[in-house]
């Protein structure tokens, strides 16, 4: 039995999985758990051999959320106290969103309140349709604060003024339809589904997406004005005479395939 709260593998292919391994309380969050996400997310984003990074959950839960004896501890911490606690799952979300390379969340069954902000930190979330979900905090008289600017970019406002403020459970489908979700399937194909994402994603040249990650960054909610253009186009030439934009055109004209190309 592994007793670590976060397990950590890479493949030959420079797949991490990072799989939270707290089963028997859904894996919720609490302090270790937090710190050791953080901490393996930044070996990850460092380290070249990476090429995709992967959250799941072990058990029959993907996150449940804050771990109830952390928030009885908060309970009685200092406002100061209470606000460093905040930003260390803060720290773990932008770390997770921030991340150069492509992220993914593999819902393999609920998630709550601040497991909701893991999957909307990742750049895709792949769920299994026996999966629900719920932002349960107005109903222990809190607000989901801190995951809120990245749910709310994955769901869109309309929605999270109703879910936000009614707490109510909803389905795997239902995440799918506000955007929570990029797909959802049966529980017994989620690893294939996640295989044909990792076919896709490892075509790709890591550069190119770790630029394309900051460019949406950079332009989104911006109006195509005259600096936001001189901006992109900035961009696209500094890309087209970088190493891999070289690589990749002269690969297309010799038909072959680019270097970083993994089958």
């Amino acid at each position: 039995m592994n007793d670590k709260v976060l397990i950590t593998t890479i493949d030959s292919r420079g797949v991490a999985r990072l799989t939270l391994n707290r089963p028997e309380i859904r894996n919720a969050f609490n302090e270790e758990l937090i710190s050791e996400i953080c901490d393996s997310i930044g070996r990850l984003n460092t380290d070249p051999n990476v090429r995709v990074i992967v959250l799941t959950g072990n058990g029959k839960a993907f996150s449940a959320g804050a771990d109830l004896n952390m928030m009885k501890r908060a309970a009685g911490y200092s406002a100061a106290e209470n606000k460093d606690d905040a930003r260390r799952l803060a720290h773990m979300l932008t770390s997770i969103y921030h991340s150069p390379k492509p992220t993914i969340a593999l819902v393999n069954g609920p998630a709550m309140g601040g497991g909701l902000g893991l999957i909307a930190a990742c750049d895709i979330a792949i769920g299994a349709d026996t999966s629900f979900f719920a932002l349960t905090e107005v109903r222990v008289g809190l607000v989901p604060a801190v995951i809120s600017p990245f749910v709310i970019q994955a769901i869109t406002v309309r929605q999270a003024r109703r879910l936000f403020v009614t707490g109510e459970r909803f389905d795997a489908a239902h995440a799918e339809r506000i955007g929570l979700l990029h797909k959802c399937v049966p529980a017994d194909q989620l690893n294939d589904e996640l295989e044909e994402t990792l076919k896709n994603l490892l075509l790709c040249s890591p550069n190119a997406q770790e630029t394309a990650k900051e460019l949406i960054r950079r332009v989104s909610y911006r109006t195509p004005q005259d600096n936001v253009m001189e901006e992109t186009a900035g961009i696209i030439a500094k890309a087209r005479t970088s190493p891999d934009g070289k690589e990749g055109i002269t690969a297309f004209l010799e038909k072959r395939k680019p270097n970083w190309q993994v089958e």
